[in-house]
């Protein structure tokens, strides 16, 4: 059998700068127009800036949680602080950002731009106040469009917006706010970082910072909740036990006071039943006032400190692309598209097989 032989392509490279300079003028067309359209994209497109904040998270030492087991041993208590496993670890802040409660919970913030000193909520400035760039023309027109021709009616004036069921606008604005907000964690030393971009400086520094004060609040509200759940729970008892204790008291002293001279042994022995359920009382009392002071304790405890390792700062600079690198990327692609045509065109005169 014969053995088939591997085809070998040889490329005349001589032969394709020949073809491109002779067709130098329309190279030039080709890659002038395509910088025009970059250099109008570019001033079309409306600046960016951001703003980025790192948080470093620090967890409760073990000195405090071995206070408090201490002190609950005292009271012949077994609290076994520390022990409790954490769902919410660094890694998934990034998913909880991103999730439409988080979202929805800036929709309220105030903002200020920066140049006019006016300010909205940050929902009413996603939705009325971003500057539109070249490209976006379109979609606008035709979402205006849309509107026009649809019968749907307008939100109440004293409409709030519900994470389980948001209207379209505002459905829109929240992927909006979503794609301004980047949360990233570094897995080795789970420091925090948020980059927050915008279209005004001020604005970016604002909502970095409320981003950064929602979720630490997103995570002390997680990790305290059942610690919080308790000391309600040991509060309410408290006040119970406290009225009861007042109640037997106050019932002792009367009946004390009423009976001040009597010498019957009956009456002695009734004032020592309400002195010793007045005892009982201020023991229970006793007992969950030290519980109730735990429980504070503990949610002190559960609830996690940050460090603050940049705080959102309003940027100085611009992080667009500067619009000379869109001109000459633009310019060489439109070079690439003419090129791409010409040689493919006459591709058997450079190309043997």
């Amino acid at each position: 059998m014969e053995e088939k032989k591997d085809k070998i392509i040889n490329i005349n490279v001589v032969e394709v700068i020949r073809l491109l300079l002779a067709d130098k003028k329309k190279v030039c067309i080709y890659s002038c127009v395509a910088g025009v359209i970059g250099v109008l994209l570019a001033f079309g497109t409306p600046k960016i800036y951001k703003s980025t904040v790192i948080l470093a998270p620090e967890e409760s030492g073990s000195s405090f949680s071995g206070s408090i087991s201490s002190i609950a041993a005292m009271v012949g208590m077994n609290m076994k602080i520390g022990q409790t496993g954490d769902a919410l670890y660094p890694e998934i802040y990034p998913d909880l950002m991103g999730s439409t409660g988080f979202i929805v919970g800036l929709f309220p913030v105030t903002v200020t731009k920066s140049k006019t000193g006016e300010s909205f909520s940050y929902l009413e400035y996603i939705q009325k106040h971003q500057k539109m760039g070249i490209l976006d023309y379109p979609r606008a027109g035709i979402v205006m469009l849309t509107e026009a021709l649809s019968s749907k009616e307008p939100a109440a004036p004293g409409h709030k917006p519900d994470p389980k069921h948001l209207t379209k606008k505002e459905d829109e604005a929240a992927k909006a706010i979503k794609s301004n907000i980047n949360c990233s964690v570094d897995k080795k030393t789970n420091v925090i970082t948020i980059v927050v971009t915008d279209q005004d400086p001020q604005i970016a520094a604002t909502v970095a910072d409320s981003v950064q004060v929602h979720l630490q609040q997103a995570i002390t509200d997680y990790r305290t909740k059942k610690a919080r759940v308790d000391m309600e729970y040991m509060q309410k008892l408290f006040i119970e036990a406290e009225q009861q204790y007042k109640k037997a008291r106050q019932k002792y002293a009367s009946f004390g006071d009423a009976n001040s001279k009597a010498v019957l042994q009956s009456v002695q022995s009734q004032l020592d039943d309400l002195e010793n359920e007045m005892q009982l009382k201020y023991n229970i009392y006793q007992q969950v006032v030290e519980q109730l002071q735990l429980a504070k304790a503990k949610v002190q405890e559960r609830t996690p400190a940050f460090t603050i390792v940049q705080e959102a700062a309003v940027p100085v600079k611009h992080s667009s692309r500067p619009k000379v690198v869109t001109f000459i990327i633009w310019m060489f692609l439109g070079f690439m598209l003419r090129s791409i045509m010409l040689l493919w065109k006459n591709r058997e005169k450079f190309i043997n097989i």
